[in-house]
């Protein structure tokens, strides 16, 4: 009875340091403000089922010491629990690197997997315990290891294909750990001993610890690539903001000279728009359209008061939906002073439509045009279209297009995804 005791001792051992490394596991990936959500949801899942079949793989063997033959059914079904939650763990894994609709495709063979090994309750086709509590495999009992063999090579395939963007070393531990869990099935398939826990269950513990690590130094990366990328746009808006305002007030001043009266009216509806659209000069974030069309409009007037033939029409079917501050209106700008002001009769116009899949917006002159490699940049004078290009796809994912020819004028051509619509 001793020797029992500490055989069983031993075991509790054994099982005392993975539980005390998933268990921390838990409690660290849960608090990791950089992890998402929907990441940390898988890394707490797959602890917890790694901590399962840890735990039901010790109880097994423990009881397997203590062999009470009233218990093979018992003995059964916690055998069968492990084998059915093994290539589970390996699919939570293939959705941590893979973040696709067709990544459910891989339950299939798990869940195929599940019921063949509930049939070990009620038929040896996978195992069997005798009377003597030895373990038995039969002809399918190898299904677990070809299944987690098929889901592991596809997790090692869909990680090469996902990371080969990244460097060597970011893809090191994604590519290891599949290696590791692979090593792990390989040995288990190859023997079979009565020792507490399988090499693919410690494979399992290790492995959770480093795709935490990996995951938390990515998503760290990212983090810091996002705040360089918003201080960025941050950049850019405090270049569009004075500039605005210099151009409106180099209008203003030129109007004071050829008619003081009209820059006097213009004056005062510029003080009455600053009045009530200030913040949105500082707004680096998404406005309703709306907001940025009447910024535009109120340049645009003002510029028309001193430019006669400059004519500006809009047909706004579509407004509900966000655009980054300032982005319509330094198009506007460009078109009237790179385009249409020195036309006997300018035109631009304003058009939105919504489209299936998108919210479309379209800048369009008769000015005298120019192609893309000669628009304005962001150094010098003007705002850039490059940086109004770029505010647009960080801050809501639109793209800009761009089609000028030479005498005939240019079309901007804006298309913000549905989704973005909403303030």
């Amino acid at each position: 009875m001793g020797y029992i005791t500490l055989e069983l001792q031993e075991k509790l051992n054994t099982l005392l340091l993975p539980c005390l490394i998933l268990t921390g596991l838990l409690f660290t990936a849960g608090g990791d403000p950089y992890v998402r959500k929907p990441i940390k949801r898988l890394l707490l899942a797959i602890d917890v089922l790694v901590m399962a079949v840890v735990t039901l793989s010790c109880v097994s063997n423990a009881m397997e010491t203590a062999w009470d033959p009233s218990l093979v059914r018992v003995q059964t079904a916690l055998a069968a629990a492990c084998y059915i939650l093994r290539p589970a763990i390996i699919v939570l894994f293939i959705y941590v690197v893979w973040d696709d609709p067709r990544r459910r495709m891989f339950w299939i063979p798990a869940v195929l997997n599940a019921a063949l090994y509930l049939t070990a309750l009620c038929r040896p086709w996978t195992f069997r315990f005798d009377a003597e509590g030895v373990f038995h495999r039969g002809p399918l009992g190898y299904t677990a290891h070809w299944v987690s063999l098929l889901l592991l090579l596809s997790q090692l395939g869909i990680t090469l294909r996902q990371f080969e963007k990244l460097s060597g070393r970011e893809r090191l531990i994604p590519i290891a750990n599949t290696a590791i869990i692979l090593l792990g099935v390989f040995l288990d398939s190859r023997c079979y001993d009565n020792g507490t826990l399988s090499f693919t269950e410690i494979a399992a513990v290790f492995c959770c610890v480093f795709y935490y690590i990996w995951l938390h130094l990515r998503f760290v990366r990212e983090h810091e690539q996002a705040l360089i990328s918003e201080q960025r746009i941050q950049i850019m808006i405090s270049q569009i903001q004075p500039h605005f305002l210099y151009n409106t007030l180099t209008t203003i001043q030129a109007l004071c000279l050829e008619n003081p009266r009209k820059a006097a009216a213009i004056t005062e509806r510029f003080a009455a728009y600053l009045r009530q659209n200030i913040d949105s000069l500082s707004e680096a974030s998404l406005i309703p359209f709306r907001k940025e069309l009447d910024h535009t409009l109120v340049y645009a007037q003002i510029e028309i008061e001193r430019f006669p033939n400059i004519h500006l029409d809009y047909e706004i079917e579509d407004e509900d939906f966000l655009v980054p501050a300032l982005t319509i209106q330094p198009l506007v700008e460009n078109a009237i002073r790179h385009g249409v002001r020195g036309m006997p009769r300018g035109q631009i116009d304003i058009i939105t439509n919504l489209r299936p899949a998108c919210h479309e917006i379209i800048i369009r002159d008769n000015g005298k045009g120019f192609s893309a490699e000669e628009a304005p940049s962001t150094e010098g004078s003007h705002i850039g279209i490059q940086n109004v290009r770029e505010r647009m796809q960080k801050l809501c994912g639109g793209t800009m297009t761009i089609e000028s020819e030479a005498g005939k004028g240019t079309q901007i051509c804006i298309r913000i995804p549905l989704g973005k619509e909403r303030p």
